[in-house]
């Protein structure tokens, strides 16, 4: 069972507060911490730390993105 974390929690991680990158997509919160492309907490002008489900709309790539990276919880 995944653990649930709350928008203030998720916003932790965020790289600057906490080592942790995370993003979260569709209820999911995902760990992009293994990523070149957030390497300082920042990708494309988009923050970890933050859902990003309504920026993909914009994004050059598809939600299969998310596949290459961990599930660490649910946002809640």
């Amino acid at each position: 069972m995944l653990q649930i974390y709350t928008k203030s929690q998720l916003a932790l991680r965020n790289g600057s507060d906490r080592e942790e990158l995370w993003i979260a997509y569709k209820g999911l919160i995902y760990d992009v911490g293994t990523s070149r492309h957030w390497k300082k907490g920042m990708h494309y002008g988009h923050w970890a730390g933050q859902d990003l489900t309504e920026e993909l709309k914009d994004a050059p790539h598809a939600e299969e993105v998310f596949l290459r990276y961990p599930v660490v919880g649910k946002l809640g």
